[in-house]
């Protein structure tokens, strides 16, 4: 079998390792969402709220937590992927010019970080090219990447994607290191290493349990790196402006980055200079697949009885 080839077993398919540049073994992707208010204010387009406290939580992003975060990326001086709502550079105009200024890479991220299942095919085309043409106009620069709200993709997404001449997405989580969907480089990410999912609260009603102790969660992502650094993966952390930028968040990254940057094999870099690097290596087309959409099942597959019987069949 040819270098590269998949190798079927017992009706599963086996890929081969993943190739990072000479002298790595994994990599790293450093990645903010500067959401700020942009979930806040799709939530509310169909009638304004007149409440404060969220808000205000999530304009602490823009006003002090992406200065920490900048500043703790300076220190250690690695370079992240930051990708911003456009409505928030629209409102925001120096901070897309001072991102790129600090040497970091900036990606689209929605036009007001609207999700997939509230807008149709057409509305996402429109909400990409708005998002393209401001981005170049604030820049003078076209970026290279987008990322999902919410990481969620569909077939149509992805031709848009490669219509734009985008050099990658990263919304999936097909493999733990990069792979090509659909002819689009895709640059995953985790939810177990999303500050969102452990320290998002904002008393909005929706939160299903308080934040989890740091401590926890700095245990678990360094056991994720630790072991995808074993498995010659890639560890993409995703953190947001108004999360991450906390005191004590801080302090956790701090001791997350001591350990990372302490091992010269494991390659930090942007998602933009991971997708050169695997267009450009014998990983491109190793790992292609398609996103196949399975048919739907039918409600008669079981009959149609209902009951206990019926309700087992779900998670």
């Amino acid at each position: 079998m040819t270098q590269g080839a998949v190798e079927r077993r017992g009706g599963f398919s086996s890929f081969p390792a993943y190739e990072w540049p000479v002298g790595k073994k994994s990599a790293v992707l450093l990645s903010v969402d500067v959401d700020a208010t942009a979930p806040f204010l799709w939530e509310q387009r169909d009638g304004a709220s007149n409440r404060l406290s969220r808000l205000e939580i999530r304009r602490f992003g823009l006003r002090t937590g992406i200065t920490r975060i900048l500043d703790l990326f300076a220190r250690y001086n690695v370079k992240a992927s930051f990708y911003v709502p456009a409505v928030i550079a629209e409102s925001n105009p120096d901070l897309l010019p001072a991102l790129i200024e600090a040497g970091h890479e900036i990606g689209l991220h929605g036009y007001f970080h609207e999700l997939v299942g509230d807008i149709g095919d057409e509305e996402f085309s429109a909400a990409l090219d708005a998002s393209l043409a401001l981005f170049v106009a604030q820049t003078g620069q076209k970026p290279v990447g987008f990322r999902s709200p919410a990481w969620e993709l569909t077939p149509h997404m992805l031709a848009e994607i490669r219509r734009n001449g985008l050099a990658y997405d990263s919304s999936l989580m097909g493999f733990d290191h990069p792979y090509e969907i659909d002819g689009a480089v895709e640059i995953p990410v985790q939810w177990a290493i999303d500050d969102a999912i452990f320290f998002k609260f904002e008393n909005s009603g929706n939160e299903r349990w308080a934040p989890y102790p740091g401590s926890q969660v700095l245990d678990d992502w360094l056991t994720e790196w630790r072991t995808l650094h074993r498995f010659g993966g890639l560890f993409t952390l995703t953190i947001h402006d108004w999360i991450s930028g906390r005191a004590q968040r801080i302090a956790m990254l701090e001791k997350l980055l001591d350990t990372i940057t302490a091992e010269p094999s494991s390659w930090v870099a942007t998602a933009a200079d991971i997708a050169c690097h695997h267009v450009a290596s014998g990983n491109k087309g190793r790992f292609a697949v398609e996103p196949a959409i399975p048919a739907a099942i039918g409600a008669s597959r079981f009959g149609s009885r209902s009951g206990p019987h019926q309700s087992g069949l779900r998670k």
